[in-house]
């Protein structure tokens, strides 16, 4: 059973967390997988609106799954891959952890009565730091609150700040995605890529992202043929005949 699964309807594509058993929680295949698909979506010139969710009505994603841990800025909209195309979150149930940061950096959101945001980090003692994005997309005190109090934020109070679009019954927030999906789809992809851009150069770059960013253009470089090549002309003392690649 794949870790992540991708439902096409036309131009939108579904892309869940398939480990429901597990509450969604992401391990090594989620994020991998996640990133994978996203990537493909945005290669394909057909599709225009994704929507990101989890499978089950329990949990969009209980978090990072400590028994095998990811890369778990490879599933998160805008680090582990980018789109100018929109991306909606369908949440329901838990929304835990790293599960808040990948909400928090899709366009627009859609969360059942059930939803509940929660960031038990501080709690346990750990912290990858993503979350500190979170003061950019909604209150500083109530994004304070849920980094260093744990309080459980229900999806009717994120809606009153602005940081969920819709709260709907349990079990209507991947229709109501679709819905809203439909709406997209009716309006200019080249307009709504050039809006996500320049909304891009105004919205604040966290830390953790700026890391992630510049250890992917140092990573380009240590895996390079180019890296291995000059290595071996250096040992051969030799001129090294770099390749771009």
């Amino acid at each position: 059973m794949s870790a992540v699964t991708v439902e096409d309807r036309g131009p939108v594509s579904i892309i869940r967390i398939n480990r429901p058993e597990r509450l969604n929680a992401i391990n090594k295949a989620v994020a991998i997988e996640i990133q994978a698909a996203f990537q493909a979506f945005d290669r394909d010139a057909d599709k225009r609106v994704a929507i990101l969710s989890g499978a089950g009505d329990k949990a969009f994603t209980s978090g990072a799954d400590v028994s095998d841990l990811p890369e778990l800025w490879r599933a998160i909209p805008g680090v582990g891959f980018k789109t100018d195309k929109p991306v909606i979150a369908a949440t329901s149930g838990w929304v835990i952890g790293g599960g808040i940061v990948m909400a928090m950096m899709c366009d627009l959101m859609v969360s059942t009565e059930s939803t509940l945001f929660y960031y038990p980090e501080a709690k346990l003692g750990t912290t990858a730091g993503g979350i500190s994005s979170l003061v950019a997309r909604m209150p500083h005190k109530l994004a304070m609150e849920i980094m260093l109090l744990g309080s459980k934020v229900p999806a009717s109070r994120a809606y009153e700040v602005g940081f969920v679009n819709k709260v709907v019954p349990n079990g209507q927030h991947e229709a109501e995605a679709l819905a809203m999906a439909d709406q997209l789809l009716e309006s200019a992809p080249l307009v709504i890529g050039a809006l996500k851009r320049l909304v891009n150069e105004v919205m604040p770059i966290g830390p953790i992202e700026r890391m992630v960013e510049i250890s992917q253009i140092i990573a380009t470089v240590r895996q390079s043929e180019d890296m291995q090549e000059g290595i071996a002309a250096y040992k051969e003392k030799r001129k090294p005949k770099f390749r771009a690649r």
